[in-house]
């Protein structure tokens, strides 16, 4: 997932990025029309007291972009967003958000994917489909797809389709990659990491195998924008997301994604999130699992 940092703090490597003097101030009224850029582009509620973290995170680009001011700099990004051309808001974007994802991350969702979901739909006629919606650098996609060949019969493994979408262009563009390093795939169990994975000549790398990778399908998406895809899907993965939203943003986000679940399908939300306090058609099954 992509999503705004929680800490106050100037991570060490962001000031490192840039010497400190060459990035400018960022004044109030700079920063207030940063968030409300920030909330209108993806949703996101960027609260009060961010100010040091932003300059530390976005400085940098203002200055490879030659804007002196973070004024001049937001200039440039709305001139290119009215020309449609949204580079430097995807680069804005890029900077402003933290990509925290995992291979198995919050495992019990796995366990029920694989006990619950994956029987229901093994024999099914229509193809099975699962939207990954934020899926950061391609992990949870793989994860699903890994799971998907190991419990569906052969052909309907084949005709499946998993898309995942993300906001971010730098972490999409690692996704399509699909190659890890040592420590991002101690998570995998063992024996299955050899069916999933194929190790570099130097064995430091890993790529997800080519039969994993051709089931899945990366796309640059803004959530809170038009989506140009169709249902249904049998499960949405959407976690860890909707907690940066604010009510409003989320209860839009939850009915549209009841419509594009088929009857019967699932969505899994971070163990963060609930959907309690939303008006919705889904029904609980248990902590972070929902179904239409």
């Amino acid at each position: 997932m992509t999503t705004f940092s929680r800490s106050s703090d100037a991570p060490a490597a962001d000031l490192a990025a840039a010497p400190w003097s060459l990035i400018p101030a960022l004044r109030p009224h700079e920063f207030r029309r940063l968030r409300a850029l920030l909330y209108e582009t993806c949703g996101i509620r960027l609260r009060e007291g961010k100010e040091e973290l932003v300059r530390s995170r976005l400085g940098r680009r203002v200055v490879d972009a030659g804007a002196s001011t973070f004024a001049a700099y937001l200039d440039r990004v709305e001139n290119d967003a009215v020309r449609r051309q949204f580079a430097e808001l995807g680069a804005l974007v890029d900077a402003l958000t933290t990509n925290q994802t995992a291979f198995f991350r919050e495992p019990a969702h796995f366990e029920f994917f694989t006990t619950k979901v994956l029987p229901a739909i093994a024999h099914g006629t229509r193809p099975v489909r699962v939207w990954s919606a934020g899926c950061s650098t391609g992990e949870e996609p793989f994860t699903i797809a890994a799971l998907m060949r190991e419990h569906l019969p052969a052909d309907r493994f084949a005709g499946a389709r998993i898309l995942a979408t993300d906001v971010s262009t730098r972490v999409l563009a690692r996704a399509r990659s699909a190659t890890y390093g040592a420590r991002a795939i101690t998570a995998i169990p063992s024996a299955l990491r050899r069916r999933m994975l194929e190790a570099s000549a130097s064995g430091d790398r890993f790529a997800v195998r080519e039969e994993l990778r051709a089931i899945v399908r990366f796309a640059r998406l803004n959530l809170i924008r038009d989506w140009p895809l169709r249902g249904p899907f049998d499960a949405i993965f959407c976690r860890n997301v909707m907690i940066y939203f604010d009510a409003g943003v989320r209860q839009r986000l939850v009915e549209r994604f009841w419509h594009m679940l088929a009857p019967g399908g699932y969505l899994f939300v971070g163990h963060s999130e609930s959907l309690g306090t939303l008006t919705h058609g889904f029904r609980y099954v248990q902590p972070a699992v929902y179904v239409r």
